[in-house]
């Protein structure tokens, strides 16, 4: 059975949430196998669009975890840590590491509703923090620790 990219995604959230595959079968009533096909179709996908990703932002790769969606890398140009991520909500995005006046800056908001409803996504918790800089520090390094090992290079 071929399975939607869409349906196909679902499946991959649910997956990343915690999920067994058996379970997402059983839900949508349909065989572990086909879940187990359209996963691997979805890492494969979601691995080929992450190093399309750095490619195009000269991002080196350091590590690609493609179940959880998440790469670390080093932003040649910038000279500076990169993480290029897959987020339900905000689809894929590019996170360089950097310092500046986040109060002054006017995607303030948006840089703030991003991480914590990344950090949501992940099960992440973290601290109170009013600078999108510090709350970008702390959940990139809780994702370094969590995903990075089991990552793949």
């Amino acid at each position: 059975m071929l399975l939607p990219a869409n349906k196909q995604f679902e499946f991959w959230i649910l997956r990343r949430k915690g999920f067994a595959n058996i379970d997402i079968a059983r839900t949508l009533n349909i065989s572990r196998q086909a879940v187990s096909r359209a996963l691997l179709r979805m890492d494969e996908k979601i691995s080929k669009t992450l190093l399309e990703m750095a490619k195009a932002n000269q991002i080196e790769v350091e590590s690609l975890n493609p179940k959880y969606g998440i790469l670390f890398g080093y932003s040649i140009p910038l000279k500076v840590n990169a993480i290029i991520f897959v987020s339900e909500k905000h689809g894929i995005q590019v996170w360089y590491e950097h310092e500046g006046d986040c109060n002054s800056c006017e995607r303030y908001r948006q840089c703030m509703e991003l991480l914590w409803d990344f950090a949501d996504e992940m099960n992440i918790k973290l601290e109170k923090v009013a600078n999108p800089t510090k709350l970008a520090d702390e959940l990139f390094e809780k994702l370094r620790r969590l995903y990075h090992a089991g990552g793949e290079n």
